[in-house]
């Protein structure tokens, strides 16, 4: 959901940025969302149903700017994988949304529609703020 929010978002401002989302674990590589996700993103008009899990890679840490962690265990685990001559910016996504510093975002998973939606709901407000931080250079 949060590459699908983070692509609206800079769509919605004009922002062209080069965005991937991957994970810590390789539990479902090449699969597609929770169709749960893809519910919830769908509602609000944004579609991630071409996306396919993969699992972050040494290079990535050179490739992007940025690499953002929903949460504290995976930005952990992101600290862990770093090379030492990485030049990504590892933060958490909530840390860009004022308030919301150094929290994470609940992980939907094992809940029910509510909980997605909830999740999206924190994800895209952090997205726009995100969109706006980069925006102005950081």
């Amino acid at each position: 959901m949060a590459e699908g929010a983070f692509r609206a978002a800079a769509s919605r401002a004009g922002f062209a940025v080069h965005v991937d989302s991957a994970g810590t674990g390789g539990w479902h590589i090449g699969e597609a969302p929770d169709p749960r996700a893809r519910a919830e993103a769908a509602r609000h008009g944004v579609d991630i149903t071409r996306l396919r899990a993969r699992q972050v890679e040494r290079a990535d840490f050179q490739h992007f700017s940025h690499i953002v962690a929903l949460d504290e265990a995976n930005l952990a685990d992101l600290r862990r994988l770093a090379p030492a001559d990485a030049s990504a910016r590892l933060t958490l996504l909530l840390d860009h949304l004022p308030g919301r510093e150094g929290h994470s975002v609940a992980d939907p998973y094992y809940g029910g529609v509510e909980d997605f939606a909830a999740a999206w709901s924190e994800i895209a407000a952090a997205a726009e703020a995100l969109v706006d931080h980069l925006r102005c250079g950081a």
